[in-house]
């Protein structure tokens, strides 16, 4: 059942705010994790075309990220330097706890107006939580544990008094004062299996999925949106792409084996290993990763499974293929974030528009 989908589709980028870039792989990646390109980065997305930066959440070294700056903190400091640009804040239950989220992101909009929103990751790293002592759930419990979250941060915003009996967070006689500016603060979520659109049909602004083709990102919306009608709601989706854009195809896919062809074996099977766990933890084995091969994951959220490779026009024309499924935002990882970013502003988005445009999409 896709919807109609007449707005402009919008894009987002991954943040490298840790270290490594984002493919788990040894070619050389002009990216770096520090604030100085970070903010730069951010003005550039602005002044290209992007809607939104995701920041990333990581307590501990792995795959690649040595180091990792906690992403609250630092999507504050890209709102700083920016003046459109919404930026989303992964928190992740356990960790944190709805009351203060909810005001650490009230007082972030007060500050700096309604542009910050949330990304409620419900974990899919064992050995981080097992590091800081924080309880390592089931899968349906971690997407329940989310859901009240959610409702929690909801519930603060914009109840004056609020109370909640849930079972893992209780609230008596809260209020939250100052509240997060109008509009609030969107929430995101990310998933991929049954409880996850379960979840994001009930309480979630946004859905975010990763890569995959046209069909199986047609086969979520179409489930999360029928589910989402029955509940009087409505989400958006989202969908990870790694995008490599060169004058030539052949180029760009060039680029993408000599990923391949460095790839930290290693490296990609211990994550495999971590996130399938988490994947296949679903009972009906459909979650984040459960399905992705090794070259899936040199690529952590499968990203070239979305299939962004190619000129601009042949990248912009599949992008216009998820947006006939349905799809209201691409996000985005680059081999070279700077530099590849700014290309694909100037020489994908314009043509996306035209696209659109010509289409009346």
């Amino acid at each position: 059942m896709t919807m109609s989908n007449s707005s402009p589709i919008q894009f987002a980028y991954w943040v490298p705010n840790v270290s490594g870039g984002l493919v788990i792989s040894s070619i050389n990646q002009r990216t770096h994790w520090d604030h100085h390109y970070n903010r730069q980065l951010a003005q550039t997305a602005e002044n290209v075309g992007f809607d939104y930066a995701l920041t990333q959440i990581r307590f501990m070294a792995g795959y690649g990220a040595e180091n990792q700056h906690e992403s609250v903190t630092f999507s504050q400091d890209l709102l700083s330097v920016t003046k459109q640009l919404k930026v989303i804040a992964a928190l992740l239950p356990g960790p944190w706890n709805p009351a203060l989220a909810a005001k650490q992101i009230a007082t972030i909009s007060t500050l700096y107006g309604a542009r910050i929103a949330v990304n409620i990751v419900s974990g899919w790293f064992r050995g981080e939580f097992k590091a800081i002592g924080e309880s390592w759930l089931d899968h349906e419990e971690r997407y329940l544990r989310s859901e009240e979250f959610i409702r929690c941060l909801q519930g603060v915003w914009t109840q004056p008094v609020f109370n909640f009996a849930g079972d893992f967070y209780r609230f008596r006689d809260y209020a939250l004062n100052p509240k997060p500016l109008e509009p609030l603060p969107e929430i995101f979520q990310g998933g991929s299996s049954r409880a996850a659109r379960d979840m994001a049909a009930r309480v979630s602004d946004w859905y975010f999925t990763n890569g995959g083709s046209v069909e199986y990102i047609q086969q979520q919306i179409d489930d999360i949106r029928a589910k989402a009608q029955l509940n009087h709601h409505q989400v958006k989706i989202g969908v990870n792409g790694f995008a490599i854009a060169r004058d030539s195809e052949q180029e760009a896919r060039a680029v993408l084996q000599d990923i391949l062809r460095h790839s930290n074996v290693n490296a990609v099977k211990s994550f495999q290993a971590e996130v399938q766990n988490a994947g296949n933890a679903s009972p009906e084995k459909e979650g984040n990763w459960a399905k992705s091969t090794l070259e899936d994951l040199v690529q952590y959220n499968d990203g070239f499974k979305t299939n962004l490779i190619g000129t601009p026009l042949q990248i912009a024309q599949r992008i216009i293929e998820y947006k006939k499924a349905g799809v209201n935002l691409m996000l985005l990882g680059f081999l070279h974030v700077q530099e590849e970013l700014e290309y694909f502003g100037k020489k994908v988005i314009p043509l996306v528009r035209q696209l659109e445009h010509e289409s009346a999409l």
